[in-house]
This record gives C-alpha cells, structure tokens and sequence, in this order.
C-alpha cells in the first residue's frame, strides 16, 4: 500500500545521511614555527569512543612539496577532505603555468569547504591544521574547526593540545624570542615534551608519534611513526 503523506516523511529513501557526532576520532595536533621552516606532529592513534582503536594510523597529509595537514577530530571526514585536496593538486598540476599552490591558500580553500558544509547544517568534524612555505619564501601555520573559524599564528595547538600544550609552547617561543631565534632542533625537542604531556594527560592520546617538516631548503617530510 501506498504510504500517507505523514508517513512518506519517514520513509526510508528519505533517510539522513549526516554526520550527527564523530564516532573514530583522532586527538590533538600541535604545530610551530622555526628559523627556516614549520613543524607539525601528531600521534597514530584514531580512537572508537574512549576504545583504542586504530593504532597505526598517520593524521598528517603531504599536501605538496611545500605542505602538510594534520587533523583532529572525524576521521572519515578527513578521508574526504584529502580527496578534496588531492583534486585541488591535480588541477593546480594541469593548468601547467608555472606555480604551485601555497600552503595559505590551501588554507583559504579549506575555510571555505567547512564554512560552506557548516551552512548546509552538515558540517565536517574535523580541526584542520595547515603548515608550510609559501613561495614567496614566508612561513605559514593555520587552523580552520568545523564552522569555518580560522586564524595563522606562529604556534597552534588543537583538542586537548590546546589546554595542555600551548603553554609549552609559547615558553618555548618566548625563550626564543620569534621564530627567528627558533632553530630546528629545538622545535622538535618541544613537540617532542608536548606529545609527551598528551600521552601522559590525554586518554586518547598515543606514545606513537609522527612529526612532519617542511624546510625552506627541502620538500616537505613526515616521519615514520616512532616511540
């Protein structure tokens, strides 16, 4: 029989297809800058609930040769937004003019993305991390949430990272006195004790960790997983 014009509402061909809540989700990403280049780092574990899930999982992207993203949040979601950014590449590639597209502008793009699926009340959950060298030989470090919101900063810091790590951060930075005065060595050294207090403090939180650099005299890099 047919259904009613109530119970057509219901039907199953009508079912919603948005995300309500994350449900495999990847905890902080913290990022600063360098004399010369960026950092960013992450640990591998994508959580099922409070259940460690996926251990062995990589939630930093190689964009290009000058950036990286690294997420927080939905992993499923993420998966999505890589193929974005893989196409995003791909017509950059084709138009064959000379210029690659730079890590703010990789930014702007995905501001935009979130904004517009925030809009469309169907958003992506995800807290991007954008990091790299712009051609213009400048450092770049960015952040855009779920509804769009974003800023750049010479140090970020996502999920719990935010109330755990940016203190260490800035006292890095601090001593540093501007990322001029930050050399590699000690970038890594202070991702390194954040990821450690995470691991310490952060339940979903992982001693499996990636960092990934981008140096103005080289590619950009993510590591292999280590302890």
């Amino acid at each position: 029989p047919k259904s009613s014009a109530a119970g057509a509402h219901f039907a199953p061909d009508d079912a919603r297809t948005h995300t309500k809540e994350p449900i495999v989700t990847g905890s902080s990403v913290i990022g600063i800058q360098y004399n010369g280049g960026v950092m960013i780092a992450s640990d591998t574990l994508a959580s099922y609930g409070n259940m460690s899930r996926f251990k062995e999982l990589s939630r930093l992207y190689r964009v290009s040769s000058r950036c990286v993203v690294g997420m927080t949040g939905e992993l499923s979601d993420f998966q999505y937004i890589t193929e974005l950014l893989d196409s995003l590449v791909r017509r950059d590639f084709n138009l064959d003019d000379g210029h690659s597209i730079d890590p703010s502008e990789v930014h702007q793009y995905l501001t935009r993305v979130l904004y517009n699926r925030r809009n469309d009340f169907n958003p992506l959950w995800n807290y991007l991390v954008v990091a790299g060298m712009n051609s213009d030989g400048s450092q770049f470090l960015g952040v855009v949430d779920l509804v769009g919101t974003n800023f750049s900063d010479t140090l970020v810091a996502t999920g719990f990272g935010v109330h755990l790590t940016l203190a260490l951060l800035r006292k890095a930075m601090d001593e540093a006195g501007s990322p001029a005065g930050m050399t590699r060595e000690k970038a890594r050294e202070t991702l390194e004790a954040c990821l450690r207090v995470l691991f310490y403090r952060d339940c979903r939180a992982s001693n499996r960790v990636q960092i990934a650099d981008v140096p103005l005299d080289g590619e950009s890099t993510i590591s292999e997983p280590y302890y």
